[in-house]
């Protein structure tokens, strides 16, 4: 259901950026063809000016007939029946395309009956780049004894300057376009490695249960044995190995939980404890699996009370313990500093295990992250333990941060609100 949801709306999202696409790309046509249109008439209304004035003061008068012609998009013929000299012509021609607000280069040609052909008079660049310039050949009209052309070489170029404004929105909506194909892409690749990780949690769920539930169903029937009940020690070794067995398989569920979808966040079951009990039996079971490490904790009280779901803060405080245990080429030194700073409580766990680059530190709350260093290969995990801490945190509104020791290890630091 989620799923064809997710692929509508991206249809739907697609289909309507393509329409508003294609609708800029017609305006933007349209507004060429107005463009042109407006040039057309503004050079129509010039020339007519100029041939207007070319008549004024002869024995001859303006004829009803338009003598203006548009041959071509970019050329007009002027139809003067009377003889006029080239500079006058120019002039008029300059001033009259100046009134129009025309702006673009031309060229003129005038008709010389004595050759009978077109003769080249010049190039009008407003930029002065195109002084010099040769004009391509001006065809010869029939009928028409005394007249003008007049031809516009860069009008296209002219006319796309003039809309700027359409073709800057048009390049916006194609750059929107492309974004959005890329975020679809990505959004897809990711939910490709979504998939790939849902279906290898699931495997490694199935693996772990399978021989969780050996161990317990064999831990159980040897508690039972007269010799294990006879022995104190054995006894409680056994009993040991069933609660933490149904510990592990409980934190089993609940990280891979987790991992398996962050849309479903855990629901915390607050109560207000005091953490240092909390803290010192979670060092005791870690010491059961590390006899060799050395954990301290500083307090200047052992009355410390916070609100949290009591499950969760122990897993936090044992996955931070078993991370800083781990990550350590000589005798692991643990110490967890709690004290009060700026009405909050904060958790300080310090080791003196090999750190992390400076580059990665930023990743290691990150699912599924194992940074690389000298210790990845002899330590096994699926990067779930810091990324797990980093949620319940969330969760709880409280703050953590983890920087390098000055000297060797690390500090991961969590700041929960506190009132007295």
């Amino acid at each position: 259901m989620k799923i064809n949801k997710l692929n509508s709306i991206i249809l739907l999202g697609l289909v309507a950026i393509i329409s508003i696409l294609v609708a800029q790309l017609l305006w933007t046509k349209e507004a060429f063809t107005l463009e042109q249109k407006k040039l057309s008439q503004k050079t129509h209304i010039a020339l007519l000016e100029v041939a207007r004035k070319l008549y004024k003061g002869t024995n001859h008068e303006l004829p009803a007939q338009n003598p203006v012609q548009k041959i071509a998009n970019d050329y007009y013929i002027v139809n003067i029946d009377n003889d006029f000299e080239p500079d006058i012509l120019e002039f008029y021609l300059k001033t009259e395309f100046k009134k129009m607000n025309i702006t673009t280069d031309f060229e003129y040609a005038m008709y010389n009956c004595q050759s009978d052909e077109m003769i080249y008079g010049n190039y009008i660049s407003l930029s002065q780049k195109g002084k010099g310039k040769q004009s391509v050949h001006f065809p010869k009209h029939k009928n028409l004894v005394y007249y003008f052309a007049i031809r516009f070489p860069n009008e296209t170029s002219y006319l796309f300057s003039s809309m700027r404004f359409w073709f800057v929105l048009s390049i916006a909506l194609i750059l929107i376009l492309l974004i959005y194909v890329y975020s679809i892409f990505t959004l897809l690749q990711q939910k490709k490695y979504s998939e790939l990780q849902r279906d290898f949690i699931n495997n490694m769920t199935h693996e772990f249960k399978t021989p969780l539930s050996s161990i317990l169903i064999a831990s159980k029937y040897l508690s039972e044995q007269n010799p294990i009940k006879e022995d104190k020690k054995l006894h409680t070794y056994t009993n040991i190995i069933i609660n933490q067995s149904h510990k592990l398989n409980h934190h089993i569920e609940k990280i891979l939980n987790i991992a398996r979808s962050d849309s479903a966040p855990l629901e915390l079951k607050k109560e207000t404890i005091a953490i240092v009990p909390i803290i010192q039996e979670t060092i005791e079971n870690i010491q059961l699996k590390y006899p060799e490490a050395s954990i301290k904790i500083e307090t200047l009280s052992n009355d410390y009370q916070i609100e949290t779901d009591i499950f969760h803060f122990t897993n936090l405080v044992y996955n931070l313990l078993d991370n800083a245990v781990k990550y350590c080429n000589e005798k692991p030194e643990i110490t967890i500093k709690i004290a009060i700073e700026s009405a909050c409580l904060k958790l300080a766990f310090i080791d003196n295990g090999i750190g992390i680059s400076t580059k990665n530190i930023s990743f290691i709350f990150d699912k599924f992250y194992r940074a690389k260093n000298e210790k990845s290969n002899e330590v096994t995990g699926f990067g779930l333990g810091l990324y797990y801490v980093k949620e319940i945190c969330n969760l709880h509104n409280w703050k953590i941060k983890a920087e390098n020791n000055s000297t060797n290890g690390m500090t991961i630091t969590l700041s929960i609100p506190y009132k007295k």
